[in-house]
């Protein structure tokens, strides 16, 4: 029987996942997540990894909780590793009872993995002390879930009152305030999304907050009450309603990289967002996550699978994308093979990226072109192509068709086989879109004509015709470039080197050149 790992996930943002929580999503073989965990740390789970979606987000429709437990102990019984994922830590109003009671009696193994509370990292972000010497001796964590049933009088006399889960229930919460003699004039701040890049903070007092907040949606939210909000100020922390930068405490660092603070929208597949993401984040970019690709299965594996069982018939394998790797790899071990079935074939590949992804076979590539784009491969090829057969597992539809025209015109024989199948999602993340409406995206990247294309089919017309003036469009190459020209009208970075690091470098030059 398998072990579930019950794993907090911290306030939102991948960058404040613990380093267990990390390891344990590099091996789950099924999660089971809420819905506010960020999608960025869906990207660290296998490609098998079965994914189960439960909700858990207020006002939103969401799996009950008899049906999760069920469904923890019904995959715990499977044998396979299960992780479920919960926003912040899963003992701090995590509803994490009733799962370990359904495992306990169905004598399924678990363990309780700590995550960073909102209630802790919320007021940090945001610059705000919950002690203090003077202001605040002890706080009092509530949620405002059901806010008859809190003892108001109580928490009325607490120098400091964190509450979650209390947006919807704001004017309730001020009323009970106000009822119970907190003074009129008492500091309050609203910390929305906290630690992510959608960040927004409001700071009033009772008297006001409901005037100052308006219509605004103000969901998730942690809520802090108490005369510690006033050091917000004191410590310097700009009070902002659109999103920060997530560099309190550590303001000169992220401000030495060029695009410290600058709001990145990453378009790259679900589930390949993690490492570019990353580097990002490590030069202090506000990263979000628009995944334009979804990466299937072709339509049948019937022509690859014919090819693999006939493989001594080529004298080269190509492969110009990771997916393409994976996909390959993956039919060899289902016919039973690996890479030994490869003895005798010289394998090319397509750049830096789709050769550390070959290594992972334990395969090094006889051949990798100068320039990592795959126009390259047949004018530098080390041989001449005439009479070579060639074998080019590649994606199904939308590929572009110039390398197999080259390399035919040159005499070889090339066998092109669907290994892969990228599409479009079927909808765009509505933070993600509000964002770019309301101007808060400084950089979105490419790195693929596709995911260009595919970009413009999830926004429509959803955004104004000028939505994109104000906005740096970055390629990683040529031909993702004159997609962009093609339907977004501009290009204002490419890459000089079509990597995903070449990509940050064109990006990082550019910001320093405005900057000098």
């Amino acid at each position: 029987m398998s072990k579930v790992y019950i794993v907090g996930a911290g306030p939102g943002d991948i960058s404040y996942l613990t380093i267990r929580a990390q390891q344990l999503l590099t091996q789950a073989e099924v999660l089971i997540y809420d819905a506010l965990v960020d999608r960025g740390i869906l990207d660290l789970v296998p490609a098998a990894c079965e994914l189960v979606d439960v909700g858990k987000r207020g006002g939103q429709p969401s799996m009950p909780q008899s049906q999760i437990d069920r469904l923890l102990v019904a995959h715990a019984q499977t044998g396979r590793l299960v992780v479920r994922l919960k926003s912040g830590d899963p003992f701090i109003f995590g509803r994490v009872t009733a799962e370990i009671d359904a495992l306990m009696a169905s004598n399924c193994d678990f363990e309780v993995v700590p995550g960073l509370s909102t209630a802790l990292v919320a007021p940090l972000l945001a610059g705000i002390p919950l002690t203090d010497p003077v202001l605040s001796r002890g706080f009092a964590v509530v949620t405002a879930h059901l806010p008859d049933d809190l003892d108001w009088d109580a928490l009325a006399r607490m120098p400091t009152i964190v509450i979650l889960m209390g947006a919807r229930q704001l004017p309730e919460v001020v009323t009970q305030l106000l009822k119970h003699d907190r003074a009129i004039d008492t500091p309050i701040a609203i910390v929305r999304w906290a630690g992510t890049p959608q960040q927004q903070i409001w700071v009033s007092d009772l008297g006001q907050i409901l005037t100052e907040t308006g219509d605004s949606e103000l969901s998730p939210a942690v809520i802090i009450v108490g005369q510690v909000v006033r050091l917000r100020e004191y410590l310097n922390c700009e009070v902002s309603t659109s999103p920060v930068s997530r560099d309190f405490g550590n303001r000169d660092a992220s401000k030495s990289a060029a695009i410290a603070g600058k709001s990145v929208l990453v378009t790259r597949a679900s589930g390949q967002n993690y490492e570019f993401s990353q580097m990002l984040r490590s030069r202090g970019a506000r990263v979000l996550e628009m995944p334009t690709l979804e990466i299937v299965p072709p339509s049948s594996w019937q022509d690859l699978d014919l090819e693999i069982g006939r493989l001594s018939d080529f004298d080269w394998l190509i492969l110009t994308s990771s997916n393409g790797v994976d996909a390959f790899f993956g039919r060899l071990q289902h016919a039973g093979k690996d890479s030994r079935a490869l003895a005798g074939i010289k394998v090319a590949v397509v750049g830096q990226k789709t050769a550390r992804s070959l290594q992972q076979y334990g395969i090094t590539a006889d051949f990798i072109p100068p320039d990592f784009i795959a126009d390259a491969l047949v004018s530098n090829f080390p041989i001449s192509p005439a009479n070579q057969r060639i074998l080019f597992p590649r994606v199904e539809t939308g590929g572009r068709e110039m390398l197999v025209q080259e390399f035919t015109s040159l005499g070889a024989t090339v066998i092109e086989v669907p290994a892969y199948q990228s599409q479009c999602p079927l909808a765009l993340d509505p933070d993600i879109l509000a964002a770019l409406e309301n101007r808060q995206v400084d950089i979105i990247t490419f790195a693929s004509a596709k995911t260009v294309t595919h970009f413009c089919q999830l926004i429509g017309t959803s955004l104004t015709s000028d939505w994109q003036s104000n906005v740096t469009i970055a390629s990683i190459g040529p031909q993702t470039s004159a997609n962009c020209r093609s339907l977004l009208g501009k290009v204002d970075i490419e890459a000089t080197e079509y990597t995903l690091p070449g990509l940050i470098a064109a990006i990082e030059r550019d910001y320093l050149d405005r900057s000098s």
